[in-house]
């Protein structure tokens, strides 16, 4: 399990021992039985549609079971969305890469990152080059670790966010009009899962690429093919960068897939690296 994963779950433990969960299913339990008659006046307001009221009917119920086992309904479903991500990882024998290179720099940095940094330095004939080059080097080494769990407190947030709220608004859906409101919970939700599966996307395309480790970037020299001849030091500088720019892309990557919008996400990023070439 991906370590944000685990601090998501610690965070839905502690929501339940403060019995807040039971709280809000109470609240949105007569919630739910005003929208769905709020739903019948709608229905007979219709002229007496009965399908409407069918329909109204139906959802009540299902809601009904819903709230009834919904702490363990909806850690079934966080559940089911992880298991898929882990069997994406075990296909090619991946790990929680992120979580991994950032604990091999350490290693890396604790034996060899003083020494190094002052040969990038002195090496150049203290340049301005060789100053920037260390520079980068220290920024790099500390934007990975703070991407990363920046990702990981956002993820619980977010997801606790749904957990809390989820019942109010779901008991809104046997309602026309307001129902609207639980359909775009029901699609952030779908945002959410999807963090996790991007995760483990870039994880296993991190094995297949062979950058799923410190020593597997210094020994081919470069990543993905890219940065060829750079000093070991800054080639690791380089590869965290972009480590943490897939990092931050996810929660944006994922609502752009689930509402359809990927097309014109590509578009988008097109435009915005030729727009130097074309401003030219």
């Amino acid at each position: 399990m991906f370590y944000f994963e685990q601090m998501f779950l610690n965070a839905l433990d502690g929501i339940d021992g403060s019995n807040i969960t039971d709280g809000v299913v109470g609240i949105a339990s007569t919630i739910l039985i005003v929208s769905f008659l709020y739903g019948a006046y709608q229905a007979f307001a219709s002229g007496g549609d009965v399908r409407a009221l069918g329909i109204s009917g139906v959802k009540y119920l299902l809601l009904g079971l819903v709230f009834a086992g919904y702490t363990t309904i909806f850690r079934d479903v966080n559940g089911m969305f992880n298991s898929v991500a882990q069997s994406i990882t075990g296909l090619v024998s991946a790990t929680d890469m992120f979580s991994d290179w950032m604990t091999q720099l350490q290693q890396y940095w604790s034996q060899n990152g003083t020494q190094s940094l002052w040969s990038i330095i002195g090496g150049v004939g203290a340049s301005l080059s060789g100053l920037l080059d260390a520079l980068l080097i220290i920024v790099a080494f500390t934007l990975m670790p703070i991407t990363y769990a920046l990702f990981a407190l956002f993820y619980s947030l977010y997801g606790s966010i749904l957990y809390v709220t989820g019942p109010l608004v779901l008991a809104l859906l046997p309602a026309n009009g307001i129902g609207q409101l639980a359909r775009i919970y029901l699609v952030n939700m779908l945002i959410f899962q999807a963090w996790g599966l991007l995760y483990a996307i870039f994880s296993a395309l991190a094995v297949v690429l062979n950058v799923n480790s410190v020593n597997n970037v210094l020994n081919s020299g470069g990543v993905a093919g890219f940065f060829q001849n750079a000093s070991q030091d800054l080639l690791l500088a380089l590869a965290s960068i972009l480590f943490s720019i897939s990092i931050a892309l996810i929660p944006f990557l994922a609502s752009r897939i689930v509402k359809g919008d990927v097309g014109s996400t590509v578009m988008v990023l097109i435009r915005s690296a030729m727009w130097p070439v074309t401003k030219k």
